[in-house]
């Protein structure tokens, strides 16, 4: 796959009859997906924490495109418990889902814990994402095309999963553990590859990476330092828009040239802007035994396992 010069959201194929699920469909990276998506004739499910700003983000999209088709759905991907409701009542409306964006994260916050008692970048960026794609593979395997888009980070290749203080318990960095989350997001959207694959089933497993964005991400949960070199001075003198950070996972989401267990990133310089292109993972990503030690560990964590076909 050599790099999208030109290709825009605009390039999107109709997506009339498809579904799909966001996580953290109310700002940033996910509000531009949902928007693109929507505007593409998708039927877009905006799992969000807080309900208000779900609708908020619909009236908005609405103002522009009157037929857009849109729902807004409560999902805490820090409480285990909100992800088994979330997907519960997902069953009971939706016969299928073509593509779930596992989108939505947090970033370098002090060191709150989620309620399950895990440190919370950990659980949200990851524990949450891989139990709410297990709850929902068997509707995914019933869809059309279907894909698992995984949203890592440029940060994942700076990360190392400490299997022995996943929490910080022993000492907590409120970036290192970002790191942490974002390896583990790389690390899982591979290894569900390498599983899928093996068991013969339908839906793809693909990573993305939104570059440099600005978002509320930067702004809203760090501690000071952060907020302040990553908003306050990183945004104005190097980020893109959300428009334009968003186009890697649409990308791995709608392309028609996308395979399972590609990573697509930004084209341009460091990768940190650019057109949507393959770019690599990290070896540590790749590793076999490092996706066999985090899969068992999740489940343990989460108490879900994966129901995979029996392989062809």
């Amino acid at each position: 796959m050599t790099q999208q010069q030109r290709w825009t959201a605009e390039q999107i194929p109709d997506q009339t009859e498809r579904v799909f699920v966001v996580t953290g469909a109310n700002s940033g990276l996910g509000l531009a997906t949902t928007r693109a998506l929507a505007r593409q004739g998708g039927h877009v499910i905006l799992a969000v924490r807080d309900e208000e700003k779900g609708h908020r983000a619909v009236t908005g999209i609405t103002a522009e495109h009157p037929d857009a088709s849109l729902e807004v759905r409560r999902l805490d991907l820090a409480d285990l418990d909100s992800v088994r409701g979330f997907a519960d009542r997902l069953h009971a409306d939706h016969p299928r889902l073509d593509v779930l964006i596992n989108n939505a994260g947090v970033l370098a916050p002090p060191r709150p814990l989620s309620a399950q008692g895990h440190e919370l970048q950990f659980a949200c960026n990851h524990l949450g994402h891989f139990a709410l794609t297990g709850l929902l593979l068997d509707l995914l395997a019933a869809g059309s095309d279907p894909r698992v888009v995984t949203v890592s980070s440029i940060n994942h290749r700076q990360g190392r999963i400490r299997f022995d203080d996943l929490d910080g318990e022993r000492g907590y960095k409120p970036m290192g553990h970002y790191n942490q989350s974002k390896l583990a997001n790389a690390v899982f959207g591979r290894e569900l590859h390498r599983r899928l694959t093996d068991s013969g089933s339908p839906v793809s497993s693909v990573l993305a990476h939104p570059g440099y964005t600005a978002t509320n991400l930067q702004m809203g949960t760090p501690t000071g330092l952060w907020r302040v070199v990553l908003g306050r001075i990183g945004n104005p003198l190097f980020a893109q828009r959300p428009a334009e950070g968003a186009l890697p996972q649409l990308y791995a989401a709608t392309a028609s040239d996308v395979e399972s267990g590609q990573f697509i990133g930004p084209g341009g310089l460091a990768e940190l802007r650019g057109a949507p292109t393959r770019v690599q993972l990290a070896p540590t990503a790749t590793d076999p035994e490092t996706g066999r030690r985090l899969w068992e560990l999740s489940e343990q964590l989460t108490d879900v396992r994966f129901a995979f076909p029996a392989a062809v």
